[in-house]
C-alpha cells in the first residue's frame, strides 16, 4: 500500500467526512424539515426511523433513517408486508435517497462515513462468511462500491464481493469516482428494490468461503 493511500485511510478519509458531512447535513435541513412534516402525517407517528447496525469491527450504533414505513397491523397485531407499508410517500422518498440525509448526524458522530459498504442487520454477522466479514474492518457508509454498482438489483454475494473488493482497494480516488457516481445513481433512482421486491431481500447467508 502506497504512502498516499495509508495516509488517507488512516487519517484523510474521516476529515473528507466531516469536512462535507457538515455543510451537507446544513444545507439539507430546509428539505428535511417539511418531508418529515409529511411524515409524520402519513405514518400518524414518529418521523425519524432509528435501529441498530454493526460498524467497523462488528461494533453496534444506532443508525437514523426517515421513517417511510407505516406501523399498519392486521387483525392479529403482526405488521403487515413490506409493500403494504409503504405508501406512495415513502416510496418517493427512498427512490430519492432523502430517507438516507439523517444519517450524516452519523458520520459527524464517527459511527458512519460516507463511503464505505453499507450497515446491514446485526442478525447477519453470523452468517457471513470469513471473507465476507472483511466489510466491517472500515467504517460503514452512506453509500459505496456496490451501491453504485446495482445497489439492490444485485445478489448478496456480489454486493459482499464488491464490499471486500472496496475494502482491498480504499483511496482518495476511489472514494470521488464513487460520490460522482451515487450523484448519477440517486438521480436516476436505479436499483432501490430487488426485481419484485418492495424492500430487499433478507440475506439468508451463502456457501461462499
Amino acid at each position: 500500500m502506497s504512502l498516499a493511500a495509508t495516509w488517507y485511510r488512516r487519517w484523510g478519509k474521516r476529515t473528507l467526512d466531516v469536512a462535507l458531512a457538515g455543510p451537507l447535513l446544513l444545507l439539507a435541513l430546509p428539505l428535511l424539515l417539511p418531508v418529515a412534516l409529511a411524515l409524520v402525517a402519513q405514518n400518524g407517528g414518529p418521523w425519524l426511523f432509528r435501529q441498530a447496525r454493526p460498524g467497523r469491527h462488528g461494533q453496534l450504533f444506532t443508525l437514523y433513517k426517515l421513517q417511510t414505513m407505516t406501523s399498519t397491523r392486521d387483525a392479529h397485531g403482526q405488521l403487515l408486508p413490506d409493500a403494504a407499508r409503504l405508501p406512495r410517500l415513502g416510496r418517493w422518498v427512498r427512490a430519492t435517497s432523502l430517507d438516507e440525509l439523517p444519517q450524516l448526524w452519523n458520520v459527524l458522530r464517527g459511527h458512519l462515513s460516507l463511503i464505505g459498504p453499507r450497515p446491514l442487520l446485526p442478525e447477519y454477522l453470523p452468517l457471513y462468511s470469513a471473507t465476507q466479514a472483511r466489510r466491517h474492518e472500515v467504517r460503514p457508509g452512506i453509500t459505496g462500491w456496490a451501491q453504485v454498482n446495482g445497489r439492490n438489483a444485485i445478489s448478496w454475494e456480489q454486493k459482499f464481493l464488491y464490499d471486500v473488493w472496496y475494502v482491498d482497494n480504499l483511496s482518495l480516488g476511489l472514494d470521488l469516482r464513487i460520490l460522482l457516481r451515487t450523484a448519477g445513481r440517486v438521480l436516476g433512482a436505479q436499483g432501490i428494490t430487488a426485481a419484485g421486491q418492495a424492500t430487499t431481500e433478507a440475506f439468508q447467508g451463502s456457501s461462499s468461503v
